[in-house]
């Protein structure tokens, strides 16, 4: 699958998800008020969040495309990383901290205790399940065809619709019981603990979502698989005597930096290192093909320990 097309259906995920949170905001918070329920308070600020940060998504697919200029020359693929970070920073915000401040009110007595309009709400709900679900099995569809499992939730903006869909429809689940509970006890604790879930649910979301790109942004490394794929090739080359280090770095979601420290074997003149040097690069981008910054470092060693080298040696191999 191409960049563009990968992008291209990620894009329409997160538009169907927008399309259905809005509506679904909207519905939620009319019966929530109409009804005075927290859960139902609760779960329309999770889809304001939700929508916003869908907002969020989009801008990250637009603006991670643009190509390298002089101020960025190794291009836009962190903004992806980035949105997403504020992503996670609008769950935690709208939605975990609104639907704790919702449950504590309704704890503490500031909650209607009246169930005059909750069978409204409790269609509502059902209603925001179906649309939740169909949401959540668009984006799980997505998954599967880029991959499955890790391969097919390397896109943070389509690991974020996942995250935020299938929370949708675990918060909806507990705000219908929460509100259901409530109808049959009288008690309205139980939609001030249903609030409280769901406000528990979405800091786990926010949290495991931000770590994410918290290590996407401040550099992470490729993956182990590439690396070794790397490693492998740079040893095989007669003329490396050893790989002293290798550092990898994702600069975005198809692209990769690589920097390698070598030592040549001896005797290479200034024009057949540089020889070498274009022919491995070569190598190393049909080897791994996100890999579109590759720089290699010529390490000069003393002669003491160059004599005492492998290839000096007659013995092969690198640290």
């Amino acid at each position: 699958m191409t960049e563009e097309g990968s992008d291209r259906r990620t894009r329409v995920t997160v538009l169907v998800a927008l399309a259905a949170n809005l509506v679904i905001a909207a519905a939620k918070a009319v019966g929530g008020l109409a009804a005075g329920s927290p859960a139902l308070l609760s779960e329309a600020a999770h889809s304001v969040a939700d929508s916003l940060n869908e907002v969020f998504l989009l801008a990250a697919l637009r603006r991670s495309r643009r190509p390298a200029d002089r101020r960025h020359p190794f291009g836009y693929g962190k903004e992806r990383f980035f949105w997403s970070l504020l992503a996670a920073v609008g769950i935690f915000v709208m939605g975990g901290c609104f639907s704790f401040f919702q449950g504590f009110e309704a704890l503490t007595g500031g909650a209607q205790e009246g169930l005059g309009g909750y069978v409204a709400g409790l269609v509502v709900l059902g209603i925001a399940l179906l649309a939740e679900g169909g949401s959540l099995l668009r984006a799980l569809y997505q998954v599967r065809r880029q991959g499955g499992g890790r391969d097919g939730l390397r896109d943070p903006a389509l690991r974020t619709v996942v995250a935020e869909d299938g929370t949708a429809v675990l918060g909806v689940t507990l705000a219908i019981a929460g509100m259901a509970l409530h109808m049959v006890t009288g008690q309205v604790v139980w939609e001030a603990a249903a609030s409280l879930a769901i406000g528990s649910l979405l800091v786990y979301v926010a949290y495991r979502l931000g770590r994410d790109a918290r290590d996407q942004l401040i550099g992470e490394a490729a993956d182990p698989e590439a690396s070794g794929r790397i490693q492998a090739l740079l040893r095989a080359q007669p003329e490396i005597d050893s790989v002293e280090a290798l550092f990898t770095m994702k600069t975005g979601l198809d692209s990769a930096l690589v920097a390698a420290r070598v030592d040549l074997v001896p005797g290479l003149d200034s024009e057949r290192v540089e020889e070498v040097a274009v022919r491995i690069k070569r190598s190393i981008a049909r080897t791994v093909p996100e890999a579109d910054q590759i720089f290699l470092d010529v390490t000069d060693r003393p002669a003491r320990e160059a004599a005492e080298s492998p290839a000096a040696t007659g013995e092969r191999g690198g640290a």
